[in-house]
């Protein structure tokens, strides 16, 4: 997911407990969206450097990757529909909704928020033989980049 929309916006001073808090609140209300009964990991929201920006930039971003496993995959499914309906409603702007490029080619749903603080990816796995992985909602939620206050 791209900075700012994918765009190089004016990128705000901002306190990074703030925008962890952000990022973990919006990660609650997909999984409130998503309604699908399950295991979730428990990881909190980490601040990295934004990628965007050359390597002399104090600019950061805070991401929360989470999944659901221990679920049907047809309830995995119905969560990513409830995704489609309900992103839109909830201000967010669907921009990408497909495969993704990965061997397994799995169901992906990329959203921005309208305001461009957050950004939303969720992919669907379908179990492996290879590996063991289990049936799987992947969702990674991040912030736009900021710069620390």
């Amino acid at each position: 997911m791209a900075c700012s929309n994918g765009k190089e916006a004016a990128v705000k001073a901002q306190d990074s407990d703030t925008v962890k808090a952000g990022v973990e609140r919006t990660s609650s209300r997909i999984l409130e969206i998503l309604d699908v009964k399950g295991k979730v990991t428990e990881t909190g929201a980490m601040t990295s450097r934004c990628s965007d920006y050359g390597s002399d930039e104090e600019v950061y971003r805070a991401r929360h990757p989470w999944s659901i496993y221990k679920a049907p995959f047809a309830d995995m499914q119905k969560g990513m529909d409830r995704l489609r309906a309900e992103l839109p409603k909830d201000g967010w702007k669907i921009v990408r909704d497909g495969m993704d490029s990965s061997k397994a080619n799995s169901p992906q749903i990329v959203a921005e928020s309208k305001s461009g603080e957050f950004a939303v990816d969720v992919r669907l796995h379908k179990a492996s033989k290879v590996g063991n992985a289990p049936d799987l909602l992947e969702v990674t939620v991040e912030s736009a980049c900021y710069r620390s206050k």
